[in-house]
């Protein structure tokens, strides 16, 4: 529950929507705790003394004839507590004040579509039952009010009953639009070689239960790549182990590959040639979430090192000493193809309509790397007077991502899983010979991020209120719940 900490606050008339509200009072018990009124070039002082709250008010002689009583309006005195936020309702908007010059305010409509009671939203399969556009352009509340459960607001309903809404304060906070809420970004680790002297890492006997598989997926979110050691060195186990996180995706690759350089699929992966840094997928419309290495064994021979890069820690490198062209790498898109099966030619859908970086639009966040220059098409979409441009933009990219310093090198042995976020780290490996079985499987970028939201709703140790809970099987979802 939000604590408003001051004694004395100045809220000048400007700062409060216009027009006519209906206002919750705190003052002696007794008085009316709705008041209609309207706004004028005055100052409205509000104090706390001793836990309740008093007003001194300027308002017109017209205003104060227009009382509205709580028994008028049909419901009980609420109770008075210091630390409620201030409702007010205008024609279009519900204006809550959380503090000091601290305001968030919600149309009426939208407050209607977001109800969460058993009648407009389904409690078990959280689908919305309101139908949305039967709701007036025009409707306004009949009350509104503060308490500790959160926003109450009664509506006018299509017969002579009414309609009654709570909003749990935590969850209007967590979606205020007006304005617009100031978001904290997605807490990431950016790193470079570095990395390689404490690299994220849990075992096998970990993941196997629910809280190792937490930590497990969340090393991956927040560094993009985590290691799983004392993994049996069998195509069984490893696949067992994918199993954990959620479906495999099948490609044309199969659901769980092992391959070795036999070029059974016309891909260079089936090669023993280097492959430089990239994500996989660029030709696919969705490229894929996660992808698993699994090293089983490696003979008459040597090499093939791993290599890993941050391509979040890049594109700020670049971003910071090139931003014209880390502006280019954002906006101009890339077209690529798979075309090495005879039986399958891949190619994005739209082509040409996905940019190495991707950033958020509203939060700015990058959100996701792709890239595989050997993938590339044909860029017959660049602008006559980019041309130039782009190619230094891709060749100042290149560099960044081979400097020694971006570059984290590690030789993969039997029973160490590679786990990786493909719409971050770029992977790569060194020339080899000899045999070199791996095996391993791509997961979509949604069951992972299902899998992770599902064990934080177990782990994280507050509710939707942000109290601590105790996590019980047997507890349902709640309906506030962030992700809904």
């Amino acid at each position: 529950m939000l604590r408003v900490g001051f004694t004395s606050l100045h809220v000048p008339f400007r700062s409060w929507p216009r027009g006519t509200v209906k206002y919750l009072s705190r003052s002696a018990p007794g008085r009316p705790s709705f008041f209609t009124r309207t706004l004028i070039s005055s100052t409205l002082e509000l104090r706390w003394t001793h836990g309740s709250l008093t007003r001194s008010r300027s308002i017109s002689s017209a205003a104060t004839k227009e009382v509205v009583s709580s028994e008028q309006l049909g419901v009980t005195e609420p109770k008075v507590h210091s630390d409620i936020p201030i409702a007010n309702a205008d024609e279009r908007k519900v204006s809550i004040l959380w503090g000091p010059q601290r305001w968030s305010r919600f149309h009426h409509i939208w407050l209607r579509d977001h109800c969460r009671c058993p009648d407009c939203f389904h409690p078990i399969t959280k689908q919305r039952l309101l139908n949305t556009f039967e709701i007036p352009a025009d409707l306004k509340p009949i009350h509104v009010q503060g308490s500790t459960d959160g926003l109450e607001v009664v509506w006018p309903g299509t017969s002579t009953e009414s309609h009654s809404s709570v909003y749990p304060w935590t969850w209007l906070q967590a979606n205020t639009y007006d304005p617009a809420l100031q978001t904290t970004p997605t807490r990431k680790v950016l790193w470079g070689s570095k990395i390689e002297k404490c690299p994220p890492s849990v075992t096998y006997t970990e993941v196997m239960d629910d809280k190792g598989l937490h930590k497990w997926l969340t090393n991956v979110e927040t560094f993009g790549f985590c290691f799983v050691s004392g993994v049996p060195a069998t195509p069984e186990a490893t696949e067992e182990l994918c199993g954990r996180i959620g479906f495999i995706r099948e490609t044309q690759y199969g659901k769980f590959w092992e391959f070795t350089a036999d070029l059974s699929k016309g891909d260079t992966a089936y090669t023993t040639m280097a492959l430089g840094a990239h994500t996989d997928n660029t030709y696919f419309t969705d490229p894929c979430g996660l992808q698993l290495f699994h090293l089983l064994s490696h003979t008459e021979g040597s090499g093939g090192a791993t290599l890993l890069v941050d391509g979040y820690y890049v594109a700020a490198l670049m971003k910071e000493l090139h931003p014209k062209f880390h502006d280019l790498l954002s906006r101009v898109p890339i077209p690529a193809h798979a075309a090495g099966e005879p039986s399958a030619l891949y190619t994005p859908s739209p082509p040409a309509m996905y940019p190495p970086l991707r950033y958020h639009p509203s939060t700015k966040e990058l959100v996701q790397v792709r890239w595989n220059n050997d993938d590339r098409s044909v860029m017959s979409h660049l602008l006559p007077d980019e041309v130039e441009e782009w190619y230094q933009a891709i060749k100042i990219w290149n560099e960044l991502l081979t400097k020694p310093d971006s570059e984290y090198w590690v030789q993969l042995s039997p029973g160490t899983v590679l786990t990786i976020d493909n719409h971050r780290v770029l992977h790569g490996r060194s020339a080899f010979d000899g045999k070199r079985r791996v095996c391993g499987a791509y997961i979509g970028i949604d069951e992972y991020r299902s899998k992770l939201a599902v064990l934080r709703e177990k782990f994280d140790g507050t509710d939707d209120n942000g109290e601590n809970k105790v996590w019980r099987p047997e507890d349902s979802r709640s309906i506030w719940n962030s992700n809904l």
